[in-house]
This record gives C-alpha cells, structure tokens and sequence, in this order.
C-alpha cells in the first residue's frame, strides 16, 4: 500500500467534504483565485503567447484551478494530474466536455518515481499550478517536485503554488491557528451555515498527512534548482502563494 493509499485523500468522503466545504474554511480562497488570474494574465497572456497556452494542473482536486483560469482565457491545453479518482472525477464533470482536457490518475510519488527512464509527462509547458497538494510532501520530496516541475517547464514558463505553510516560531504558528480559527467563525456567521468547522486548525496541526515546511525553506528550494524571480506573492497567516520562473 502506497502513502497516498493510506492518507485519508484516498477516502471518497473526505475528497467530497472538502469539495462541499472548501470555502468555508479555506482563508481567503476567493482573493486567492483574484490573485491567481491576475498573475496569469500579466505573466503569460499579456507576454504574446501565439496558440493555446499549455497548463499542467498538479493535484488538481475538483478542477478549480483550471476552471477560474479558463474564466480568463478559453485557449488552454490542460493536464490535470490527481492522487484521488474521486477529485479527478469531479474535476471531469465540473470541466465539462472541453476540448484539450487531458486527466491522469497519478500521486507526485508515481510522478516522480523512475521519471527519467519513463516520464509519463513527457510535455513542455507555459504554466505549472497545484494548489493546497505540494504540502503532503516531505522536505526531500518537495525539492525533487520543483525539479521535476523545472524540467517540464518551457524556458520563460512560470510555476505558482497555493499552499499551506509552517511558520518560522512556535508563537507565530499558535497565532496563525487563531487567526485562522476566527476567519473561519467569521466566514460560518455570514455564509450562514450549520456545521462547523473551527476546530479544523487544530485538526490540521496534528494531521500526519500534513508536512509543511516554512516559505523560506520552500522559496530557497525553488532557486536551488533553478527558479528565478522567486518570490511570496501573497500570504495570510499559513495560507501563501509563491513560485518563480524558468
């Protein structure tokens, strides 16, 4: 049995309760997707992209990430990579019957796993994404990803991940958790729903399926092996966004 086998990602109810419920308790989701759009327009469709732009989706979960970058731009070849057949699935119905959609069933390990006798990503692409995935990994597994992710990006390409981070000291990290519970308090109230979710912070601190490791480790990994112009594009307490270029 695999690690993903034995993460609870490999559990349909839990693939559905996050789809159902991911923003409710998902700081700040939308303003990250606002974000997200206005990164891609500035980096790669005001830059002349002649033909459809190629994106590679890295666990790519219900398919939202490629939904909200299609809202801005319908010229997409995309692979949407998934651990979990039940996200893949839902990404397969939300995605519709689009043209240039292609899914793979596949963990980062399988991914990675003797890549370079067998890739079974042997494409280029303009625009690596994965989003709330990357921090499952180990601080090794991570580094060999963004490896991975350089090497299958063309020269100019972008990388940009959305993920959870571990804050550099203990007290920032019990503040964050706070932050976090209360944004979730808050979100609950307005959206006016029944159950709740504010124990989920303290939930994901002692989850085992949860590695993160600090921006800095993250931010000096990228340029280790390559990156450029890496940076943190955003962040509100765990939750961030960073990456770089090709």
């Amino acid at each position: 049995m695999s690690k993903f086998e034995r993460s609870e990602w490999a559990e349909q109810k839990h693939a559905r309760d996050f789809i159902e419920n991911a923003d409710i308790y998902i700081m700040e989701r939308k303003t990250s997707f606002t974000i997200l759009k206005a990164f891609y327009r500035h980096y790669l469709l005001s830059n002349g992209l002649k033909g459809s732009v190629k994106v590679l989706d890295l666990g790519c979960g219900d398919g939202t990430i490629t939904r909200e970058l299609l809202s801005e731009h319908d010229k997409m070849e995309v692979t949407l990579v998934d651990g979990s057949s039940e996200m893949l699935e839902s990404a397969r119905k939300n995605l519709g019957n689009l043209q240039g959609m292609n899914f793979i069933n596949k963990t980062f390990q399988e991914l990675l796993e003797n890549h370079e006798s067998y890739d079974i990503l042997p494409d280029k692409f303009d625009f690596v994404v994965s989003s709330l995935a990357i921090h499952h990994l180990q601080t090794a597994e991570k580094k060999a990803l963004f490896k991975y992710i350089y090497h299958h990006l063309k020269t100019g390409g972008f990388f940009l991940n959305i993920d959870v981070v571990k804050a550099p000291t203990r007290e920032l990290e019990s503040w964050y958790r706070i932050l976090w519970s209360e944004w979730i308090q808050e979100n609950q109230a307005k959206l006016r729903v029944e159950k709740n979710f504010e124990d989920l912070p303290l939930r994901y601190k002692d989850n085992e399926d949860n590695n993160p490791d600090k921006l800095q480790v993250q931010l000096d990994a990228l340029e280790s092996v390559g990156f450029k112009q890496v940076d943190c594009y955003y962040k509100y307490g765990i939750f961030s966004m960073y990456g770089g270029k090709k």
